[in-house]
């Protein structure tokens, strides 16, 4: 278990510049998300923790040691790649003695090894098969097995789920963070998919363009958004435009075509002014359908499209000429009559007032 430091990290190739003066803090033990859109610089940063690539500026620290020109083999990191990379023609016991042999540990030595590391992925049955044998889940926890099994430093994991299906996806969020607890392992993983690091996550970093957006946990990070790039990648939201009428410590009071909303400011380094042009973020599921209401948080239309989905309903709601998008749970569509009137509220600590 150690803590992972990336002070001010800047990697260009050729003219683009793919990591725009990085930094950021791993707790020892910590599960770390990288996340954020195509080409926004996540890989390349696991890239140069693990030492495949040397950044341009700045270094890297493993607890307090400066490892940003140590070779990858000496920084002792256990690396999970999205296509596994297992040797078809080893078995189970084989691909996860790999590292070790490598390391030539007594045979004893290996043996016990490969035992505690397929156990500890339940996978200890399957030793003897070959890697063809099995199915994509159990070939995704082979390869888990064969990252701990040399007991790193630390974890990195690039993408490792996306080669399975939904619900395999569901079974191994669960277990890979289980594995990381109770391993003591700090971890460092990349996604696109934020489900995967909402529900894995102690923490997570948001980047955009080489650069890091925001850093917190998965409910600060869904919650209270400090950008409208953050907000739009991490779920599903309305956006606003308006101005702000009245503000006082966190919250405000803001005027947009629909109506009038009480929210709060959730970047603590923005101060905006009565006047000043905001935009607003609310989640789809934090709207409230009501027979009838007025005032501030209320704005009134109708259902325009109903899709029902089981456990929610997602509706098309037309206030005016602006189009919103809201959830609701455990729904009776057949309830609500496309042709009324409703009003749909929301709490004032579900509306997020971001920079326009």
């Amino acid at each position: 278990m150690i803590s992972i430091t990336v002070e001010n990290l800047v990697k260009k190739f050729g003219t683009q510049v793919a990591l725009d003066g990085v930094s950021l803090s791993i707790g020892a033990g910590e599960v770390f998300f990288l996340l954020g859109p195509s080409g926004c610089g996540k890989t390349t940063l696991l890239r140069n923790i693990a030492g495949f690539y040397t950044p341009d500026e700045g270094r890297i620290l493993f607890g307090t040691e400066d490892v940003t020109h140590v070779p990858p083999h000496r920084r002792n990191t256990g690396m999970m790649f999205q296509s596994y990379a297992l040797w078809p023609h080893m078995t189970v016991a084989g691909n996860v003695a790999f590292g070790l042999e490598e390391r030539r540990l007594p045979t004893t030595e290996i043996r016990r090894r490969v035992a505690e590391a397929l156990a500890s992925v339940r996978m200890e049955d399957y030793a003897e098969r070959k890697i063809a044998q099995l199915s994509g889940g159990q070939q995704q926890r082979v390869a888990l097995a064969r990252a701990l099994v040399i007991r790193p430093r630390a974890l990195l994991l690039d993408e490792p789920l996306s080669n399975l299906d939904a619900k395999l996806r569901l079974e191994m969020r669960s277990e890979i963070r289980r594995i990381c607890k109770e391993s003591g392992l700090t971890a460092i993983y990349v996604t696109h998919d934020q489900k995967e690091a909402l529900s894995i996550a102690d923490r997570m970093a948001v980047l955009d363009a080489g650069r890091i957006a925001q850093i917190g946990t998965p409910e600060e990070i869904y919650r209270r958004p400090r950008t409208r790039t953050v907000a739009d990648f991490i779920g599903e939201t309305n956006f606003l435009t308006g101005k702000i009428l009245s503000i006082a410590a966190e919250s405000a009071l803001v005027e947009t075509t629909i109506g009038t909303f009480h929210g709060v400011v959730a970047d603590p380094v923005w101060q905006p002014a009565p006047g000043c042009p905001v935009t607003i973020s609310i989640r789809p599921e934090c709207w409230r359908l009501r027979e009838a209401g007025e005032g501030p948080n209320v704005v009134t239309g109708r259902i325009g499209e109903s899709l029902y989905l089981g456990e929610i309903a997602q509706y098309r709601f037309l206030a005016g000429e602006t189009d919103l998008k809201m959830f609701e749970l455990n729904p009776r569509p057949s309830a609500r009559d496309l042709e009324r009137t409703y009003a749909a509220e929301v709490d004032a600590a579900d509306v997020v007032i971001l920079q326009h």
